[in-house]
């Protein structure tokens, strides 16, 4: 079934966003829009994010990707109300340029917190492999081989913060986010244990931002 999901989101991703104005996104990330924060005063000067605070890395994710989620948090499909205040007065154009702006970044070096043997093991076989006798697809089924993302439908999450990975596993299972298509990911993580979103989401944040086309970042 999820094969099937995944060749017609494939299909069905829609263009990809014009070029972007970068200088412009440079300056809304770094200075604001005279309304709302500006993107550094939580992700920080390189778009890194942090791990505690949930707050996720930039650089390494697709500018379409980018765009649809500051487009959701905006319309309010995406529930956030500091993303939603912090983004409401951006026009299109501007959301246009700053995802093309965080996307051209390098991707910071970030290191994945240690996590016990067992769990990064459990991690590792929910990633790659998946428990098909619980319907539970790996997550390289949809989001590529190392987890690299395939499209701004399936973005990369290897390399990506722990605590970001396990606030939105969270937030699918409670019904809580409903903004990827067909609602694949809730079909997913109500299937997953808390242990299970904790290794998975440890596993994940330990690997090394891969790109797309593959190899390391």
């Amino acid at each position: 079934m999820f094969a099937a999901l995944t060749a017609g989101l494939a299909l069905s991703g829609g263009a990809a966003l014009a070029a972007g104005d970068v200088a412009n996104g440079e300056k809304i990330a770094l200075q604001g829009d005279g309304v709302g924060a500006p993107c550094i005063a939580c992700h920080g000067p390189d778009g890194a994010g942090v791990d505690e605070a949930g707050f996720p890395r930039l650089p390494g994710l697709p500018a379409d990707y980018i765009a649809k989620q500051i487009r959701d948090y905006k319309s309010g499909a995406r529930n956030n109300p500091v993303m939603q205040a912090n983004l409401s007065s951006l026009s299109e154009a501007q959301i246009v340029d700053v995802a093309a702006y965080y996307a051209g970044l390098p991707v910071p070096a970030m290191p994945g917190k240690p996590a016990p043997a067992e769990a990064m093991a459990l991690g590792e076989k929910l990633a790659t492999q998946g428990d098909w006798s619980r319907h539970l697809p790996a997550c390289e089924s949809c989001h590529g081989p190392g987890s690299a993302g395939v499209d701004a439908n399936f973005p990369g999450i290897a390399g990506q913060h722990a605590t970001y990975i396990r606030q939105q596993l969270e937030a699918w299972r409670q019904g809580a986010r409903a903004n990827d298509p067909l609602d694949v990911m809730s079909a997913v993580a109500e299937r997953l244990t808390e242990a299970e979103i904790d290794a998975v989401a440890a596993y994940l944040a330990a690997q090394p931002v891969q790109s797309a086309q593959g190899g390391a970042k």
